[in-house]
């Protein structure tokens, strides 16, 4: 009991129906006031998504930095099979100790580096949206996303392995995506067909890289698509170690391209600069001209 609190605790397998069925049953049992997640996006995931289900507060306490899932309102869960973006709580605090997060493995920070700067391509298909489909349009979150993304790429030179300061810069770039999620009342700012791209390969990839990594290869090709300077965000990528072609992911080429094409399915309601989808010829010529494939001809 400290400060009038008694703390539960519950350690998940993984964000899947188990741990959510076991997390509520905590809840309801102890008639819990709040939600904590402590630890690295699973755990952060289920607590967020539970504390929604119950109508209960969020607290996140992140102990790695590799996605926006740490401050957003949206929840990986995996069901039947799948994983599955689900409505969740918005956090009211983030209590973020950059010491521990820089003592995390370097490869978890430069995805959530790679998550940031993938707002880039996000804020692009919402002004697209806006244009084409009247969508409804923040322009002060898409200033905030950019802002955000612009910071790190501006700052690429000192995101450092094991340095607290990068852990900083990256967190306050995350929080600051995912106030912007909270300005439009949805994920656009920070999510578009780079995020799309990167879920489909998690559901047709045994083992795929991590979720910053897809999204920041992704917009390497979204940007590209869209007109602008693609090279812009490959070369930032390429100053912190990130992987800006499908080998260094271990991905193969195909699946590339099949997630390109399939990324559409995964919200036909999001409308993205690749439209209701778009063909293989014009997938595999995207990927292989920004250079993330090889050479198909």
């Amino acid at each position: 009991m400290e400060h009038g609190y008694e703390i539960s605790l519950y350690e998940i397998s993984g964000a899947n129906e188990g741990s959510i069925s076991g997390t509520n049953r905590i809840i309801k049992e102890q008639n819990a006031r709040f939600a904590i997640g402590v630890g690295g996006g699973r755990s952060i995931d289920v607590a967020k998504y539970t504390a929604f289900s119950n109508g209960i507060p969020f607290i996140s306490v992140p102990t790695a930095a590799s996605h926006d899932g740490i401050v957003s309102g949206r929840a990986s869960i995996h069901q039947g099979g799948r994983a599955k973006s689900m409505e969740a709580r918005t956090p009211i605090a983030l209590i973020a100790d950059t010491g521990v997060i820089a003592r995390s493995p370097f490869r978890l920070l430069s995805a959530g580096y790679g998550d940031v700067i993938s707002n880039y391509s996000a804020v692009k298909d919402w002004e697209l949206s806006h244009r084409l489909t009247n969508e409804h349009f923040s322009t002060y979150a898409a200033v905030l996303a950019k802002m955000s993304a612009e910071l790190l790429i501006r700052d690429a030179e000192f995101i450092k392995e094991g340095l607290e300061e990068s852990a900083w810069k990256v967190v306050k770039a995350l929080v600051g995506g995912g106030v912007a999620m909270a300005i439009a009342g949805s994920s656009r700012p920070a999510s578009g067909a780079e995020h799309m791209f990167s879920h489909t390969l998690d559901h047709i990839l045994d083992k795929p890289a991590l979720h910053g990594e897809q999204c920041a290869l992704g917009s390497i090709i979204m940007m590209y698509l869209h007109g602008e300077d693609w090279r812009f965000t490959r070369d930032a990528m390429k100053k912190i170690g990130l992987g800006t072609t499908a080998a260094e992911l271990g991905i193969p080429d195909d699946m590339i391209v099949k997630a390109i094409v399939d990324a559409p399915k995964i919200r036909p309601e999001r409308y993205t600069i690749l439209g209701p989808g778009i063909s293989e010829d014009a997938a595999r010529n995207a990927a292989t001209i920004t250079g993330v494939i090889g050479n198909y001809y």
